[in-house]
């Protein structure tokens, strides 16, 4: 979401919160700063269309009605009772670390949440200064599966993966009643009851291929008393083992400088035309890693290991064939 958009409907909200008659889409364009950009009435009537949708997705009551029965066209408003919070008073300093955080996160999905909670802030009138450019890079990245995972956590209702140990490429399905999920040295876990073990386990979510299913009832899930979910990670010695992993990778020559800083060159070859050097990385977090080399394209080939070289061309093919990911992904499920 645009800045100029975020500003724009934050401008809607406050103009249907401050009436109580109900507001024509043309009354709208003519006193909602934002609309006169239009080019069109096709093209307002377009960015109105995605404005409200947008409102209804972020829980905003937005009302649909007429003023009278002689009224022609029908108008809009937000009821005070159904979208008033409490008082909201943040220092100068909170709501500063509140529009940072809405910067950090690198996930279309929670992006769209954290964008969705700085509209409702600024329409309730608390000042987040959205401006500034980041200090920061955007570092926090939600896997596809924490989002199910969460809302089974809220939900309290066990769920089903597959998942990939460290080093294998063999998938198991887990049964897990999820207490939380957490991040713990810039990784995500999900903490809970494993039924298979019979015992509590932590997952990380890097690791989970395919959708997360439900399995069981909301509420069948009971979180133990006093449970520190930091602390559990924390404790076991290796949450999930991740030994060095030496891989073994083609780089295109004068391509991929920041691989090549961090690899041993060992010699050279042609790989389809193209020269290149054959180099060395030690690797402990290849999942990880796979996200990074896959960035350099076709510049960078894996030779070894085969369980790097399959993450990283699935990450390729979900770029280029989407549609192949979303069937590859019900594959696995079923």
């Amino acid at each position: 979401m645009s800045t100029a958009r975020a500003e724009r409907l934050v401008n809607l909200v406050l103009a249907l919160l401050s009436t109580r008659q109900y507001l024509t889409a043309d009354r709208i364009r003519g006193i909602v700063p934002g609309y006169a950009d239009a080019a069109s009435d096709e093209a307002f009537s377009r960015m109105f269309e995605r404005d409200k949708t947008e409102l209804r997705e972020l829980g905003i009551p937005l009302e649909t009605g007429r003023n009278s029965a002689f009224d022609p066209a029908e108008g809009y408003r937000i009821a005070r009772r159904d979208y008033e919070l409490g008082e909201i008073e943040l220092a100068p300093d909170e709501a500063a670390a509140v529009g940072l955080a809405v910067r950090l996160w690198d996930s279309p999905e929670m992006t769209g949440q954290a964008q969705g909670a700085l509209v409702k802030l600024r329409a309730a009138g608390v000042d987040l200064d959205h401006t500034e450019p980041p200090v920061v890079e955007s570092r926090v990245r939600a896997e596809p599966a924490f989002t199910p995972l969460v809302a089974a956590v809220q939900a309290r209702q066990a769920v089903q993966f597959s998942y990939r140990r460290s080093g294998s490429a063999e998938r198991l399905t887990r049964t897990l009643e999820p207490w939380g999920v957490v991040s713990w040295r810039a990784r995500w876990y999900v903490v809970g009851h494993d039924r298979d073990r019979g015992a509590p386990r932590c997952f990380r979510l890097s690791r989970i291929v395919g959708d997360v299913r439900t399995a069981g009832r909301p509420g069948e899930v009971q979180r133990p008393d006093n449970v520190n979910l930091l602390e559990l990670i924390a404790g076991t010695t290796d949450p999930d083992p991740a030994p060095v992993t030496t891989a073994k990778l083609w780089i295109a020559d004068q391509r991929a400088a920041g691989v090549r800083r961090r690899a041993r060159l060992t010699g050279r070859l042609t790989v389809g035309g193209i020269e290149g050097d054959l180099a060395e990385i030690d690797l402990s977090f290849p999942e990880s890693a796979a996200d990074w080399i896959a960035g350099h394209g076709p510049d960078v080939l894996v030779l070894e290991p085969d369980v790097l070289a399959k993450a990283v061309r699935g990450r390729l093919e979900s770029v280029l064939h989407p549609e192949l990911h979303h069937d590859l992904h019900h594959e696995v499920r079923r």
